[in-house]
């Protein structure tokens, strides 16, 4: 569903669930995403364009589907990860803060 171009205001995590993420920075090329997560709490479902992620902290998400399926990621502070153009919804599956900086690429 979502390409490298702009990210669609209506599945955009910033307008669905601003109470998680925040905009840190927006160029031509990219879009810098903060997402704050205390524990336990849940995301609404939204859409991403491919990205890279910087965990900030140690996370134990859980990526939820619109299809169902469901996985669990495991990473350390300083880990990078790469993700496709996706829609999911995250859960922190700890009883610590997570938070993660996403840096999501529109060309």
């Amino acid at each position: 569903m979502a390409t490298h171009a702009a990210q669609p205001s209506q599945n955009d995590p910033t307008r669905v669930d601003a109470n998680h993420y925040t905009i840190e920075l927006e160029t031509e090329q990219v879009r810098v995403l903060r997402a704050k997560y205390g524990p336990g709490e849940k995301s609404e479902m939204h859409a991403h364009p491919a990205l890279i992620g910087v965990m900030v902290t140690d996370g134990h998400i859980r990526m939820s589907y619109p299809d169902g399926r469901s996985e669990e990621i495991v990473a350390k502070a300083g880990d990078v990860l790469s993700m496709p153009a996706t829609v999911h919804c995250p859960e922190n599956l700890t009883g610590e803060p997570f938070e993660v900086v996403l840096i999501e690429l529109k060309k």
